[in-house]
């Protein structure tokens, strides 16, 4: 039976986190929740923590429809969930990090400030899978199915657990009953949203979150998303990049 954790940036009360942790118990996996106790989204993989004396509070919880799901609400972000689930904090370390449903997307190189890819990132660099999964609801949804967002990242754990340990995708999920089936597609260059500094004054700035007017680039995940796919992207939870650019190997030789 493959353990999973279950978490998200947007809490421990958020439905996305619920349907997901329902679908993977029902899937039957051996399911722990432990989310937030409040809404962390931006927080991307940071470990900080409310700590008392170098004590995170932790607190039992029992959610509706899960009452036989140990869960837990931690007073920190999902990034720190994930790493102290590694070291035992709930239990034996999960095999799978599951993170979401996420209220709203996450695509784009802005899902490095995302909370929820950073806990299925820091999920991969202590050696479990990962998957981040997101519901496109847009700005003003009528509805929401998160049921499709569940359905979708059920349906991809079987090929994640067949890939290399480690390995960690973000899934993106349309707003709807169906959609067209599949996609793997690339980082677009910029977010679902963009943030727009509306004030500044001598104490204070004040920001406003709105729609991006740009189309997407075709083959991206913002605009396969927008097409109805459900998108699919691998990302890696640490890379390393050749620094020959900076002439390190000739200062090198030069000073020996």
């Amino acid at each position: 039976m493959t353990r999973v954790l279950v978490t998200n940036d947007d809490g421990i009360a958020a439905p996305g986190l619920h349907v997901l942790a329902r679908a993977a118990k029902d899937a039957g996996h051996d399911v722990t929740i432990a989310a937030p106790t409040v809404q962390s989204s931006g927080s991307s993989a940071s470990i900080m923590a409310e700590d008392h004396e170098g004590r995170i509070a932790v607190e039992r919880r029992e959610l509706d429809g899960l009452a036989d799901v140990a869960a837990f609400a931690v007073h920190g972000g999902p990034g720190l969930i994930a790493m102290i689930a590694a070291r035992g904090a709930f239990g034996d370390p999960a095999d799978v990090v599951l993170s979401g449903v996420n209220h709203g997307a996450n695509v784009g190189r802005a899902i490095l400030h995302s909370g929820t890819v950073g806990a299925a990132l820091t999920g991969g660099l202590n050696g479990a899978w990962g998957m981040a999964v997101s519901l496109d609801v847009g700005m003003r949804p009528d509805q929401f199915h998160w049921d499709a967002a569940a359905d979708a990242a059920m349906r991809l754990l079987p090929g994640l657990l067949a890939s290399p340990r480690a390995t960690v995708i973000n899934v993106n999920v349309p707003n709807a009953a169906s959609n067209r089936g599949f996609r793997e597609a690339t980082l677009a260059p910029f977010g679902i949203v963009q943030t727009t500094l509306t004030e500044r004054a001598e104490h204070h700035i004040r920001l406003a979150v709105e729609d991006l007017p740009k189309t997407p680039a075709p083959g991206t995940d913002a605009a396969c998303l927008a097409q109805g796919w459900v998108t699919v992207t691998g990302l890696d939870p640490v890379s390393h990049v050749p620094l020959a650019f900076l002439g390190l190997t000739r200062i090198t030789a030069e000073q020996s």
